[in-house]
């Protein structure tokens, strides 16, 4: 049997909450805090792990190896956090600047613990820090207005 659809027009009660994005928002307040907090962490020890084995290159596990994953890991966390909040507040070029410049020297770091020369790293890093910019660059361009409001 058909029904008919609401005369109203509008959206019901029964409607998902949106985000900033407008589409709808499936986790909560909470979620989203503990993700903010978690996903520092995670990529940091991820990024301290992956450091500390490009330096022992496959060779026994020791103590100085672990202080460095740690200390790397830790290195890690506070800059992407530092980034994280600054370029969020910033115009989209500082934006795409600052994240351009910390994934660069992020991936220039892990490249040089795997033995390359200080050259080929940095090469390597701008490399990927240009790249970086770029698409960020262009992701910010379309998604904000001259305000630099976001529009989705």
């Amino acid at each position: 049997m058909a029904h008919a659809a609401p005369a109203s027009g509008g959206r019901t009660s029964r409607t998902a909450a949106t985000g900033p994005s407008g589409l709808p928002d499936v986790f909560s307040l909470r979620t989203h805090r503990i993700a903010s907090v978690a996903t520092p962490i995670v990529l940091g020890l991820v990024y301290g792990y992956w450091a500390a084995a490009n330096r022992r290159s496959g060779g026994e596990i020791t103590g100085w190896n672990l202080l460095f994953g740690f200390v790397t890991a830790a290195a890690f966390m506070v800059l992407y956090v530092a980034v994280r909040e600054i370029a969020s507040r910033t115009i989209r070029e500082v934006h795409a600047i600052m994240w351009g410049a910390f994934l660069g020297g992020a991936f220039g770091f892990l490249y040089s613990q795997s033995g390359n020369t200080a050259l080929k790293s940095s090469a390597m890093g701008l490399v990927i820090g240009a790249v970086v910019f770029v698409v960020l660059f262009y992701r910010y361009y379309t998604h904000e207005d001259a305000q630099g409001r976001r529009i989705r």
